[in-house]
């Protein structure tokens, strides 16, 4: 079964802050989602983490290595693969998403609005100031959902991951954020789930004390993953525990869409899988 999909990726979010986002605990608790937390790709490191996600490519695979690799993807993302099925996608996202799968360099007057068909990103707002407002980026996501009816859109926030960077894991900026980041939430996903879309939500990479990450240490590797959605079996499976790399072949799975990516423990009821050949 196909459904649309949206997927938030909260930028620089700690599984060890995650405990603090009650709404999205509260709908665990009411057996409304699943949660569980993921150890995520090295380097951990934001534009490396966005291809992991996006394409399953680790990145000493996929040369995407560190925030300074500036180029197009040389691998088939999410968009691409939705774009092939005929789906329509969309992105309210940090330009490096942009930049990795639309066009490189990203130039601000060109590509800060886009609204191309041919595009593996048809839609996208995207921005490049970290202290841009969760709350904006979050209703620029709503802005393309609502005008372009996406099957595929992907919402990208910076705000955790900027106040993680200026005053570190153990602080209550950095929590606050988080506990932020939920209130908005909250606002979002009951219609969301009420329009039929299935939703992840999960983070790049977490954060260190030294008010950075990039390493191995399990603050920085450890990430939060909820997901939400009728498609979704009402309890975590047993069984290996998801990689960071199987997320692109879940979303690719929810979308019912043909990809050849590495997929991980059974999420999807079996009512709503879809044979790939």
């Amino acid at each position: 079964m196909q459904h649309k999909v949206i997927v938030v990726l909260v930028d620089g979010l700690s599984a060890e802050v995650a405990h603090t986002m009650g709404y999205l605990a509260g709908m665990v608790e009411a057996e409304r989602g699943l949660y569980t937390t993921l150890t995520c790709a090295l380097p951990s490191l934001s534009r490396p983490l966005y291809e992991c996600i996006l394409t399953g490519v680790p990145p000493v695979t996929s040369g995407i290595t560190h925030n300074g690799v500036s180029r197009l993807s040389q691998h088939d993302s999410i968009f691409h693969l939705a774009r092939a099925a005929g789906k329509g996608t969309a992105a309210a996202a940090y330009h490096w998403v942009s930049e990795l799968y639309n066009q490189s360099p990203w130039l601000p007057l060109r590509d800060r609005f886009t609204h191309d068909e041919q595009l593996p990103i048809q839609h996208g707002c995207f921005y490049w100031d970290d202290g841009y407002p969760d709350s904006h980026l979050l209703l620029d996501g709503e802005w393309l959902r609502t005008q372009y009816d996406p099957d595929f859109l992907l919402i990208h926030p910076m705000g955790v991951d900027d106040a993680g960077h200026r005053f570190g894991l153990d602080s209550r900026q950095y929590r606050n954020q988080a506990r932020r980041m939920d209130s908005l939430l909250a606002d979002l996903l009951p219609q969301w789930l009420a329009e039929g879309y299935q939703v992840l939500i999960t983070a790049d990479h977490g954060m260190n004390e030294d008010l950075s990450h990039g390493g191995t240490l399990p603050e920085e590797r450890g990430v939060p993953l909820w997901l939400f959605g009728e498609a979704f079996v009402t309890q975590w499976p047993a069984g290996p525990a998801l990689q960071q790399t199987q997320l692109c072949a879940l979303m690719a799975d929810l979308l019912g869409v043909p990809h050849d990516k590495p997929s991980g423990p059974q999420l999807l009821k079996a009512s709503h899988q879809r044979e790939v050949h």
